[in-house]
C-alpha cells in the first residue's frame, strides 16, 4: 500500500532534515515514514533551486531581524539611560 503524504508534512521533513541537521533515519523513525520516501524527498528538495533560494532568503532575514531587534534594544537602553538623567 502506498501513502499519499501532504506537501506540507514532505515539506517539515524535509527541512527537520537539511536546516536542523537531523538524520533521515532518526526523522524517518520519528515520523513513521520510510527511510527511502524521505531520502527521496529530500533528494528532490536540494535540486529544486526555489525552494534553496528561498530557504536562503528565510535565513538572511532571520539573521537581518535579529541584528534590527538588538540594535532596537540598544537604542531602547541608551534612551532610558539618557531620560534618567
Amino acid at each position: 500500500m502506498r501513502n499519499k503524504y501532504p506537501q506540507e508534512f514532505k515539506d517539515e521533513a524535509v527541512r527537520q532534515v537539511i536546516d536542523n541537521g537531523y538524520s533521515i533515519k532518526d526523522v524517518a523513525n520519528r515520523l513513521g515514514i520510510t527511510d527511502k520516501s524521505l531520502y527521496n524527498w529530500v533528494n528532490k528538495a536540494k535540486k529544486s533551486p526555489k525552494q534553496n533560494k528561498e530557504s536562503e532568503e528565510l535565513k538572511r532575514l532571520k539573521a537581518e531581524l535579529k541584528r534590527v531587534t538588538e540594535e532596537r534594544d540598544i537604542l531602547k537602553e541608551a534612551a532610558a539611560f539618557f531620560a534618567s538623567e
